[in-house]
């Protein structure tokens, strides 16, 4: 039977991060800091800029280099650090830039090989580090462990305390069963009666006081009903409408765990289209209690903008995943520490454990003996990370750590040989995406799509495009002389003849040669939508090995509605994440509803998602299926008392 299951933890180390620095590097950093500028120190201590960062995961080990060029038309994309055997023995790659915003740049080819060519990329940094931590945290949030159980069998004082019912039987009588048919169990010595606890297949209710309201209580959640409102309904608490929030985020972890992970371990699809968007929401920065008053006049932003990375099958608009850029669990006092120890503050951004967190990469430091910052400016620095620590507890991650973790993850979560993407130009996600698929795409086995549209129209303009767009298409089959009145097969007819004298590349011609560079030069999506017009598409990946009719194959399927459709769900289901109100003044918005812990809103999108994946059926292609039965790891559509006592 099934032991009754917990979140899973920190302390439960799923991902065992093993850290880069050794001892006497340490040592030596302690050595230096007093010694060297932060320039210099940040230039002797630059090495783990390249070097791959280690890491455990479910028995199997992982190794992550990102700092790499992300341009899928460079000769060098994808590839990592090496001196070439030639004269000066000069690098494949050079850091440049200044202070925090460093970067890697492409060096000439020094052998003359053939097989593209180096177009001197620019390339943001990332600490691999920080990467792994954020994989980590990930994971942690995703997860549930068996919940061990520490029984007091004895009274105290007794003589016989160090046995127990496994260890000894004959110590004890057995005294029937509980309400909830275990095994109770009697020290003979002290007379002390203990029952065990119970099996999942036992009590899905255990510890439940109100154990009535679960089904509501997802009901209320789904429909977008306020949190004050909820607990009028249910005649229950804040605090127990939080305590059911995260029992039913249990639930969700519990049911995915056996309906998703499982299932798609034993799948493997032809190729994946898979469609990433970015949704923001405002988390109400809030002082914590006894941080208000006339004592802590300085005042943070009211509002800071949070973003959540939203990741879904295109064809059937399955949610992989929904992870909210925010760390709850860190503390600014784990930072100091680790600041101190490793004199992270004089390091650059890229070498640093917490350079995910903006602003928060390090905790100031008094200046040492050379270094080049004042008092004045270490006590304005020193200001404001105080300041911080009066409001809601954890940090804002990178956007862009948390889109690495979120596509690495994905990445081993489905087994597919072939990848499409499509995303908007977001320049977060398309680095990702160059990054953690870069060996694919040099392969030509994962292409990347942009699909845009602009979101100033009216409803009025898009239905006039809509209906446009249909009437030109209609009319350019009937020039060309096709038989057929299906829009679809028309526009694969108008892509196809497109595509016989158009390219998303350019041909560059240099001293050196001829190459392909990214043209920038996207097109009109043939096929209109009625609520938002037309759409751009482009591909910022090599198609130039396609035959046209391939090309137009896969434009037709560039779209965004499975992120598109899924944010609108949040937008319009979940309370704490709808957009915001218009002020009775009408001078502003108002965040009235939006929750002061991101750590619910990422309970409350798990459990959408849950329920979206697997509940939520839709019409199309003349079928009512949910996502998951579209995508082939279910044969039925759930309900939410299915995922609520895990049936």
């Amino acid at each position: 039977m099934a032991k009754l299951k917990r979140l899973a933890t920190k302390e439960d180390n799923l991902v065992e991060v093993l850290s880069p620095l050794s001892t006497s590097e340490i040592g030596d950093r302690n050595n230096d800091y007093d010694v060297l500028t932060p320039k210099q120190f940040g230039t002797k201590y630059k090495e783990l800029l390249f070097t791959p960062t280690e890491f455990t995961w479910n028995g199997i080990t992982h190794q992550i280099q990102y700092n790499h060029c992300s341009n899928p038309y460079c000769k060098y994309h994808g590839m990592s650090q090496t001196k070439f055997a030639t004269k000066g023995k000069p690098t494949r790659y050079k850091l440049s830039g200044v202070s925090n915003h460093k970067s890697i740049k492409c060096n000439p080819d020094p052998t003359g090989k053939v097989g593209g060519a180096v177009l001197s990329c620019y390339t943001s940094t990332l600490a691999n580090w920080s990467v792994a931590q954020e994989i980590q945290r990930l994971v942690q949030i995703n997860s549930v462990q068996d919940k061990e159980e520490e029984y007091e069998f004895h009274k105290g004082g007794c003589s016989a305390e160090e046995f127990t019912p496994f260890n000894k039987p004959d110590g004890f009588y057995k005294q029937g069963k509980s309400r909830l048919g275990m095994q109770r169990f009697q020290c003979k010595v002290c007379k002390k009666k203990t029952a065990l606890t119970p099996k999942r297949d036992n009590s899905i209710t255990y510890n439940q006081k109100r154990s009535d309201i679960h089904h509501l209580f997802a009901k209320l959640l789904l429909s977008r009903t306020p949190v004050t409102r909820t607990c009028e309904i249910l005649e229950i608490g804040r605090g127990t409408y939080y305590d059911k929030l995260e029992l039913l985020y249990r639930r969700c972890l519990e049911f995915l765990e056996r309906h998703e992970t499982k299932p798609l371990q034993k799948l493997e699809f032809k190729e994946m289209w898979l469609n990433t968007d970015k949704m923001t929401y405002y988390l109400n920065n809030v002082r914590q209690k006894g941080m208000g008053g006339s004592r802590y006049d300085d005042v943070e932003e009211n509002q800071f903008p949070t973003h959540i990375l939203v990741s879904a099958d295109v064809l059937s608009r399955y949610v992989f995943r929904s992870d909210v850029a925010y760390d709850w669990d860190i503390t600014l006092g784990d930072i100091a520490l680790d600041t101190i120890l490793q004199k992270e503050d004089h390091l650059n951004e890229f070498a640093k454990k917490y350079a995910r967190y903006p602003k928060y990469s390090h905790y100031p430091m008094p200046p040492s003996a050379n270094d080049t910052q004042s008092q004045v400016d270490y006590y304005k620095e020193l200001a404001q990370v105080e300041r911080r620590m009066n409001y809601t507890d954890g940090l804002h991650v990178g956007s862009t750590y948390t889109t690495v973790a979120h596509l690495w993850l994905i990445k081993q979560l489905v087994n597919a040989p072939e990848w499409r993407f499509v995303t908007d130009e977001d320049n977060s996600l398309m680095t990702s995406i160059n990054r953690v698929f870069s060996k694919e795409i040099r392969l030509s086995d994962a292409h990347h799509f942009l699909c845009q549209t602009d979101k100033t129209k009216t409803r009025k303009q898009a239905r006039e495009e809509f209906v446009q767009a249909r009437v030109d298409l209609i009319n350019w089959g009937t020039i060309r002389g096709y038989g057929t009145g299906s829009l679809r097969k028309l526009a694969f007819l108008y892509l196809q003849e497109l595509f016989e004298n158009y390219a998303f590349h350019k041909e560059v011609t240099t001293a050196s040669g001829t190459h392909l560079e990214y043209a920038d030069n996207p097109i009109p999506h043939p096929l209109a939508t009625i609520d938002r017009g037309l759409r751009s598409v482009d591909c910022t990946t090599n198609l130039s090995s396609l035959e046209p009719k391939d090309i137009a194959a896969l434009i037709m399927n560039v779209n965004d509605n499975a992120t598109n459709t899924f944010i609108q769900h949040i937008r319009r289901r979940l309370s704490i994440l709808e957009r915001p109100l218009t002020t009775a003044r009408g001078d502003g918005k108002s965040y009235i509803y939006s929750n002061f812990n991101p750590k619910y809103a990422q309970m409350a999108i798990t459990i959408l998602r849950t329920y979206y994946n697997f509940c939520f059926a839709y019409k199309s292609n003349g079928t009512t299926e949910t996502p998951a039965q579209r995508l082939g790891i279910t044969d039925k559509i759930f309900d939410l008392k299915d995922i609520i006592y895990l049936r």
